[in-house]
């Protein structure tokens, strides 16, 4: 078997990271963060949500179930680049079309292959998620200090406004499975196909919008309930999609938000949000509803949080407010209710295709509010 050529992973602030190429070669930039998913390759190559990042997976063994025409969370792969420490040699399932490998390298994915991602990944808890580069190939036989100072001169993720760049060009609509009992308008900032899939599952007929639309662009659609989805950039960058929300809940229409949309929300209320120190990325992120007690564990995939009082209701525009779920491992804020209008979010995924699915009861407790609506 033919070795593949060197490559190089250069952090900004000088660690360097050698390897083997992987994927694609040449070079890309982004920030780079970790996965500690250890199923759903795919899923996580796909998310929208990971524009403009490196991701590094910190399962040991990435590829062996190869890659399947029915996993994808959207029509290609958006990671900047990928970090693994042992590609799989052969795909084995009998799903797959293809090996995880080509797939990378038909979309133009630089990748590196890596033995120390637990190195990496300690390194990244503790200096924190920062600008990197992969160089493979041709690109890697530059002085390393040629390469740091081509990842200084890369863009960093704070004040980033990449929804633009992801959602949707056209609106299109997911049809209700079964009898149709509710209109849904979906901001797309970075949607993930099984989002209005799971809506779907429950009668809702999804209409699908890009991320530029307004308060009336929504409400012409006279929705029983609005979704604001996931999506890649700083929530602080976001102020239209922040001006289409108050907007909808001016109009007191039935509102929830995952990931992104529940950073738009919290701005939505007045709140600010702030940049996590290495975020929450993967499979096992334990999150608990506040009002039971009870304990997800769900998925997660974002670099930014809410900053909102947790010590009890506090006041906004539109009423009342809460912090609903908070995350066990570090007190973060995971999710926000209105107490006088019917609206919440929460910053997790509870489509979660590749799993965990304690959470999917939340598109039920959507439809409950919607029904209560009427």
């Amino acid at each position: 078997m033919t070795q593949p050529p060197p490559a190089i992973l250069v952090l900004e602030d000088g660690r360097v990271f050698h390897g083997a190429a992987y994927g694609a070669e040449g070079e890309t930039f982004g920030e780079m963060v970790f996965n500690t998913g250890m199923t759903g390759y795919q899923e996580t190559l796909t998310d929208p949500s990971y524009a403009r990042q490196i991701v590094a997976m910190t399962a040991p063994h990435i590829g062996n179930t190869g890659v399947n025409d029915d996993d994808p969370e959207s029509s290609r792969i958006h990671v900047a680049g990928y970090v693994v420490r042992e590609p799989a040699r052969v795909a084995s399932s009998w799903r797959a079309t293809g090996s995880l490998g080509s797939a990378l390298r038909a979309q133009g994915v630089v990748g590196i292959a890596i033995p120390g991602t637990r190195a990496l990944t300690r390194h990244l808890r503790d200096k924190g998620a920062m600008r990197a580069g992969i160089f493979s190939g041709d690109a890697a036989r530059a002085a390393e200090r040629d390469l740091l100072d081509r990842v200084l001169a890369s863009p960093g993720m704070e004040g980033a406004d990449l929804a633009a760049g992801v959602t949707t060009a056209e609106p299109y609509v997911v049809p209700a499975i079964g009898e149709k009992k509710y209109t849904v308008a979906a901001v797309d900032l970075g949607i993930k196909s099984m989002t209005p899939h799971r809506m779907a599952e429950r009668g809702c007929e999804v209409h699908v919008l890009p991320a530029t639309a307004t308060a009336d662009d929504i409400l012409a659609l006279r929705p029983d309930g609005v979704f604001f989805s996931n999506g890649p950039g700083d929530p602080a960058a976001a102020d239209d999609q922040v001006a289409a929300l108050r907007g909808v809940l001016d109009a007191g229409v039935p509102f929830f938000g995952i990931c992104f949309g529940n950073q738009i929300f919290g701005r939505a209320l007045g709140l600010g949000t702030y940049k996590l120190r290495f975020g929450h990325r993967g499979l096992n992120q334990p999150v608990q509803d506040r009002a039971t007690g009870k304990v997800d564990v769900s998925a997660h995939n974002h670099g930014f949080a809410v900053d909102a009082p947790a010590d009890g209701p506090f006041d906004t525009p539109y009423g009342r407010a809460e912090v609903s779920h908070v995350n066990l491992n570090d007190g973060c804020v995971e999710g926000l209710r209105l107490l006088d209008r019917p609206a919440f979010s929460v910053q997790y995924h509870p489509e979660a295709a590749a799993g965990p699915h304690d959470a999917t009861g939340l598109f039920a407790r959507f439809c409950e509010i919607m029904e209560g609506s009427d």
